[in-house]
């Protein structure tokens, strides 16, 4: 198995996690294992767990990490099955957690999974191949106002309106079965004028949004952190790499919660709410790449990195 990988920003996701050498960790989403191995190196007696719900990426971990031996347990399941995975493990507290969200390098680049606006392929961008709802479903069933919806918010198209108006009279003379066809619908729907002034192609956002809609990307991400920070030994660290503006928004917002004290109103002369801070936000700011990696590697044009520490 061919599982290209590049784990964009290694070194700061490495170095945020402040191993323990004996410590439990969970890389919630390990595709490749690039930050997976990382952290495995850095192991003596600990152990380390990676999740992914693609056959193809634990494939890939499993021969990568056959030289850690039983220092590696690997979990086909969706990270915002984290408090299952652990509680089935026997583990009750953890070290440190990574999640590296969004849809991965090999996913965009293997062309039948039809994640790609650049190559014709089947509508498909699950990313769990046995789920039995694929972009085919939403691009072929949501209504009119459900596709606006979701191209509006998932993908900040200021046409989905347009967009979700011609997909629905695409589809009622025949169904909208490739990506090569929703690409033609999506560059119909987009005036001259404005395609020319985007840098980007014209299908991204509309693409990244039935993503998100087909693999529930934004509903799994507050769960998942929620778990990870209950189950944080105290000093662990949570890592969190997003890659849009939806997914950083709402990690920013859960670490700002996480991390907040008393939430009293500020008018009451002592605090009864009895709120204490469950972690401590280790950079204000995300950490982007660095201009070396952004040369080197274009998927981390995007990347915003976000640490906190567990109280």
């Amino acid at each position: 198995m061919d599982f290209s990988h590049y784990p964009v920003m290694f070194s700061e996701c490495i170095e945020g996690l402040n191993i323990k050498p004996n410590g439990i960790y969970v890389d919630c989403t390990a595709g490749g294992g690039g930050h997976s191995e990382g952290i495995l190196k850095s192991l003596e007696n600990g152990k380390l767990i990676s999740i992914d719900q693609d056959d193809n990426a634990l494939l890939a971990c499993k021969n990568r990490f056959l030289k850690y031996g039983d220092k590696s347990i690997l979990v086909k399941s969706n990270f915002s099955e984290l408090e299952r995975v652990l509680n089935e493990l026997n583990i009750d507290r953890i070290d440190g957690v990574i999640m590296d969200l969004g849809v991965s390098s090999h996913q965009l680049d293997t062309v039948e999974r039809g994640f790609s606006y650049n190559s014709d392929a089947n509508l498909d961008m699950r990313m769990n191949p046995q789920s039995p709802f694929s972009a085919y479903d939403v691009v072929n069933s949501y209504s009119e106002a459900d596709l606006k919806r979701i191209i509006s918010d998932y993908g900040e198209e200021r046409f989905a309106h347009i967009i979700a108006r011609n997909i629905v009279k695409e589809r009622e003379i025949a169904p909208i079965k490739t990506t090569s066809q929703l690409v033609e619908v999506i560059k119909k729907s987009i005036p001259v004028g404005a395609a020319k002034k985007e840098a980007q192609h014209p299908a991204k956002r509309t693409f990244q949004a039935i993503r998100i809609e087909v693999n529930h990307e934004l509903d799994v991400i507050t769960p998942a952190i929620y778990t990870a920070v209950n189950r944080l030994n105290s000093g662990g660290r949570i890592v969190v790499m997003t890659f849009h503006s939806l997914e950083d928004r709402i990690v920013k917002g859960l670490f700002n919660e996480q991390a907040q004290g008393c939430i009293c109103p500020k008018d009451f002369p002592i605090c009864v709410c009895g709120n204490k801070p469950k972690i401590k936000i280790i950079n204000k700011k995300p950490i982007t790449a660095t201009p070396k990696e952004l040369e080197e590697n274009s998927r981390s044009k995007c990347a915003k990195l976000r640490i906190a520490e567990k109280i």
